[in-house]
């Protein structure tokens, strides 16, 4: 069976199935953990923390999110 089958079959599944099987995919992936990307994740948090009026609050960020491709 093709990824594309399988992932026809799945849309069908119910959303808390559907949820539980994308889970388990991802928990599958080895996360990315290199030296240069925990640097970024830290040098972005440490921007973030010395410009928070930079940022775009979260509420913000899923009303667009929302509006661009429909987000629940």
């Amino acid at each position: 069976m093709s990824a594309t089958e399988i992932l026809a079959k799945a849309r069908k599944l119910p959303p808390e199935e559907r949820r539980e099987i994308a889970e388990a995919l991802l928990d599958d992936l080895e996360p990315e953990e290199s030296p240069e990307f925990i640097a970024e994740l830290e040098r972005r948090a440490e921007d973030a923390l010395k410009n928070p009026d930079d940022c775009i609050p979260w509420e913000q960020v899923r009303a667009d999110l929302k509006k661009k491709y429909g987000w629940p």
